[in-house]
């Protein structure tokens, strides 16, 4: 079975992802830290039993001789929100049933957290990246407990995609979330959240 995890917002730079969620949500980001194997480096918001994650590029880090995870290496424009993460507690049984493309499992630490992760080969996930990436943490530490209380809850990630039917079928019997909403349209991400000054949105 899949539990939902997290959701990430991708942005050019993390100071401008940064920026741009904390203006729309009301609230200020905390924590997160430096992917050495991506790349990458990332802030984060607790959620409840989720959290968020704004996430870029690592200028002052070497770039990876492989494909960054989210398909950072092709993103540009505006910040927004690129993917959503499942947690599971056997990734490769996971992995097994998930679209062709899901990607293979690569170990990651930060801090004193350790996972593993299905990261594909070319770092785009299946249906256009709108199929969640597959996360496996390791021992009892996760992100959104050590993450300040902000009052701010997702109540709705809206997932479009071209095949949408052919995406929910993926997803049958493996996910129950009320919050994920999957519909037909162009790709992309929108989401809606509670919060201390009201119901905001992020797309």
């Amino acid at each position: 079975m899949l539990v939902f995890d997290h959701l990430a917002l991708a942005a050019e730079s993390l100071a401008e992802g940064v920026a741009h969620v904390e203006a729309a949500l009301g609230v200020s980001l905390a924590g997160g830290g430096d992917h050495a194997v991506m790349g990458t480096h990332n802030r984060l918001l607790g959620l409840g039993d989720l959290y968020f994650e704004v996430i870029a590029i690592n200028p002052a880090a070497p770039a990876p001789a492989h494909p960054r995870w989210f398909d950072l290496d092709r993103f540009s424009g505006r910040p927004r929100l690129t993917n959503w993460i499942c947690r599971c507690a056997d990734l490769e049984a996971e992995i097994t049933p998930s679209p062709a493309g899901i990607g293979q499992p690569l170990a990651f630490a930060r801090g004193d957290f350790r996972w593993r992760m299905a990261v594909p080969d070319n770092g785009v996930l299946p249906f256009d990246n709108a199929f969640p990436a597959l996360i496996e943490w390791q021992g009892a530490a996760h992100p959104a407990q050590h993450l300040p209380e902000c009052g701010v809850r997702l109540s709705v990630l809206e997932i479009a995609h071209p095949e949408a039917a052919a995406l929910r079928m993926a997803l049958q019997g493996r996910l129950s979330d009320p919050r994920v909403v999957v519909t037909e349209g162009a790709p992309a991400f929108q989401a809606r959240f509670e919060t201390p000054g009201g119901m905001r949105w992020l797309i």
